[in-house]
């Protein structure tokens, strides 16, 4: 799947990752960029004086805005699942409340504009989506384990749906990015990986056809760590949140 002359609709492209996803799809050559958020009024200036970018306001959770986004763009040939959030607390004390708003977003919303989208990219083929998970999906930090649960039902969901668009000319690619360096991690102490960076590996990972992208050094290493041992990245993690 190439990122020269496609047209990207990318979710969460208001702030993080997807502030960098847009800058990079549009020097590698993407013809054009629907860059959707909640609040377009927080897309970048630059964007918005490029003719490539077009904002869509678009709440991944609600199914009817996510309909009309995907009307909007009847053209796109990529769809990167980027919006996120991350609610803090534990498997005991967690709030229900933040546990569901991270369930609403990284699973639910993944899963409603993936269907919404997936007859456009079927039509507009050879096309890709590109969901965004965490590497917390196969082992959960002990402060974030609703964060957790969610990026691990969405790394199920990733697997469904790359199985049943399976021969229809879309790719499906997951990434799995450890720690980045942007808003939703501010206030955590720990090395964290640059969001530019990371959003330049997961778009050269979707160009080489990976299923699965793990887009930093952390999550590279993590990886082969949790296909040695898979208790084994548990404890780390475990460790990381003492």
């Amino acid at each position: 799947m190439q990122i020269n002359n496609a047209i990207v609709f990318v979710t969460g492209a208001g702030r993080g990752l997807g502030t960098h996803f847009v800058t990079h799809l549009l020097k590698q050559g993407a013809a054009k960029v629907y860059a959707g958020a909640r609040d377009t009024a927080r897309v970048s200036a630059e964007w918005v004086a490029d003719e490539r970018v077009q904002l869509v306001t678009l709440d991944v959770t609600d199914p009817a805005s996510v309909a009309a986004a995907a009307e909007v763009a009847a053209d796109a040939t990529i769809l990167i699942n980027n919006a996120g959030t991350l609610s803090f607390g534990g498997a005991l004390d967690g709030a229900i409340e933040d546990y569901r708003l991270d369930l609403e977003t990284n699973l639910f919303g993944v899963l409603n504009t993936s269907r919404a989208f997936a007859p456009t990219l079927i039509a507009n083929g050879p096309a890709a989506i590109v969901n965004v998970a965490s590497i917390l999906a196969f082992a959960p930090a002990r402060n974030m384990t609703g964060y957790s649960i969610s990026k691990a039902a969405a790394h199920e969901f990733g697997q469904a749906l790359r199985a049943e668009l399976q021969g229809s000319g879309v790719q499906v690619s997951v990434a799995y990015p450890a720690q980045i360096d942007t808003e939703m991690l501010s206030g955590v102490d720990m090395d964290k990986a640059s969001p530019s960076s990371v959003a330049e590996r997961i778009l050269a990972g979707v160009v080489a056809g990976e299923r699965d992208i793990y887009p930093d050094d952390a999550s590279a290493s993590l990886a082969v760590l949790y296909a040695e041992n898979p208790w084994s990245l548990e404890r780390v993690f475990l460790r990381t949140g003492e």
